[in-house]
C-alpha cells in the first residue's frame, strides 16, 4: 500500500490536481502493475491507428490501380446474338462505328480499334512461339495509358504510310531478346511478311490476364492489320474522354449510337471503370470498418484488464480507504481518486500506442519509398477511445472503493 502524503491526510476535500498528483504517486509505487495493465492499452490503440492506417493505404492503393488503367476510358465490344439466328455472320463492330461515335459524342479525345490477330513466329532456338497480334491505331497507346520503356510507338505518319513496324510487350522482349532495348530495330515475320520492332510496351498497372494484352502480344499498325483479313474481325473499340466526370454519360450515348446502326438482335456491350472504383470504395470502406470494430474489440479486453486490476488495488488499499474516510475524505473523493487512477493507466496506454501506431507508418515510409498515409484523426479517436474506456471500466473499482464501510474499512488487515 502506498504510503498516504501529508498533504492528503490534512486536506480531504482535494483539487483535482491533487487528485491527479495522488494518483501519479500510485502509479509510481506499482510501476510493474500498472505497465503491464497498460501494456494492453498500448496494443489496443496501436492496433486501431494500424488498421485505420492499413485500410486507407489498400484504399488508396486499390483505386490508384483502377486509376492507372484509366478512369476517362470506355470500351464497347460485340457480345452477340446474331450467329444463333439462321446463317447469319456476326454483327461485329466497324470503323464506321468508330468514326460515327467521335462524329456524335462530344469530349471524346482519343480513339482506337483492336483487330485481334493470330500467328506463330520462330525464336531463337528454333522453336515457335504463339503471338497475339493486334491491330490498334496510334492513339491505343494514350487510350490504354500504356509505357513504352523501349523505343517508340507507332505514330499517324507509319499508320497512313502503311509501315510495316511493331511494338511488343516488354516481357516477351526481355525472353526473346534479353532486354527491351535489345529489341528495338529487331525484324520479326508476322504472317510472312518481316515487321521491324521500334519499341516495346507495358500495361502501367498490371490487370491479370483481365484485357485483351496478354504475354505475348505484339502491336501493329490497324491499317497494315487489314493485309491479314478480308473482314476485319475489330475486337473492340476503345474511347478516352477529356474528363472522368463526362464518362457515365459518354457511355450511355455511345451505346445509343451503336445500336441503330446494326440489326436490332445484336447485343453490344459499353463500358467503364466507374462502377469498379465505386465497388472498390465500397469494399475498402467495409473491411476498414471490418477492422476497426476488431481493434475496438482489443481495447475492450484492455478495459477489462484495468478494472480487474483496480478491483484487486481497491482490495489490497481498504485500509488506506477507512483512513480517508475517517479524516473526512467524502465517496465522491473516493470515487474520483480510484477513477483517476483507471484514466491515467487508459491514457499513459493510449499516448503510448498512438506514438507505435504512427512509428510503424513512418518507419515503412523512411526504409523504403512506399508512402503509407496516415490520418490524424485516427490518433485522436484512439487517444479519446482509450481515455474513455478508462473511464468506463474504472467506474465499477472507483464505486466499489466508495462505497466501503469506514470502520470496516479500519479493522481490515
Amino acid at each position: 500500500m502506498p504510503a498516504l502524503s501529508t498533504r492528503t491526510l490534512v486536506r480531504p476535500n482535494m483539487a483535482l490536481g491533487e487528485i491527479m498528483s495522488f494518483a501519479y504517486d500510485t502509479f509510481c509505487s506499482n510501476k510493474v502493475r500498472f505497465a503491464l495493465t497498460a501494456l494492453g492499452m498500448v496494443i489496443g490503440t496501436a492496433s486501431l491507428i494500424l488498421v485505420v492506417t492499413i485500410g486507407m493505404t489498400g484504399r488508396q492503393y486499390a483505386l490508384r490501380q483502377i486509376q492507372s488503367i484509366g478512369t476517362n476510358e470506355i470500351w464497347a465490344e460485340y457480345q452477340g446474338g446474331t450467329e444463333r439466328i439462321g446463317n447469319s455472320d456476326p454483327d461485329l463492330l466497324t470503323m464506321s462505328d468508330l468514326e460515327a461515335i467521335r462524329r456524335d459524342v462530344p469530349g471524346i479525345v482519343a480513339a482506337s480499334p483492336v483487330l485481334q490477330l493470330n500467328d506463330r513466329v520462330a525464336v531463337g532456338n528454333g522453336k515457335e512461339r504463339d503471338l497475339v497480334i493486334l491491330g490498334v491505331s496510334p492513339e491505343y497507346v494514350n487510350v490504354r495509358d500504356l509505357v513504352v520503356p523501349a523505343g517508340r510507338f507507332f505514330d499517324q505518319e507509319d499508320s497512313l504510310a502503311h509501315n510495316k513496324v511493331a511494338v511488343i510487350i516488354d516481357k516477351m522482349a526481355v525472353q526473346l531478346y534479353g532486354s527491351s532495348q535489345a529489341a528495338v530495330g529487331k525484324v520479326l515475320k508476322l504472317n510472312g511478311l518481316p515487321f521491324t520492332v521500334i519499341g516495346t510496351f507495358k500495361e502501367r498497372v498490371e490487370t491479370f490476364g483481365q484485357t485483351e494484352i496478354v504475354d505475348n502480344t505484339i502491336l501493329i499498325p490497324y491499317s497494315v492489320s487489314l493485309y491479314f483479313t478480308q473482314t476485319p474481325q475489330i475486337k473492340m473499340l476503345y474511347f478516352s474522354m477529356a474528363d472522368s466526370s463526362m464518362v457515365p454519360a459518354a457511355t450511355a450515348e455511345i451505346k445509343r449510337v451503336i445500336q441503330p446502326r446494326h440489326r436490332s438482335e445484336s447485343v453490344y456491350n459499353v463500358d467503364n471503370l466507374t462502377a469498379v472504383l465505386a465497388m472498390m470504395n465500397r469494399i475498402a470502406t467495409g473491411l476498414t470498418w471490418v477492422l476497426f470494430l476488431v481493434s475496438m474489440v482489443t481495447l475492450v479486453v484492455s478495459g477489462i484488464g484495468i478494472m480487474n486490476i483496480m478491483l484487486a488495488t481497491v482490495t489490497s488499499r481498504i485500509r488506506e480507504i477507512g483512513i480517508r474516510k475517517a479524516i473526512g475524505a467524502t465517496n465522491a473523493e473516493i470515487r474520483m481518486q480510484f477513477l483517476a487512477e483507471a484514466i491515467l493507466i487508459s491514457f499513459v496506454g493510449g499516448i503510448v500506442g498512438v506514438i507505435v501506431g504512427l512509428a510503424i507508418p513512418y518507419s515503412v515510409h523512411f526504409f523504403t519509398s512506399f508512402h503509407v498515409p496516415i490520418s490524424g484523426l485516427s490518433a485522436i479517436i484512439a487517444i479519446v477511445v482509450s481515455s474513455v474506456v478508462g473511464i468506463i471500466f474504472g467506474t465499477v473499482p472507483a464505486a466499489r472503493a466508495a462505497q466501503l464501510d469506514p470502520v470496516e474499512s479500519l479493522r481490515y488487515e
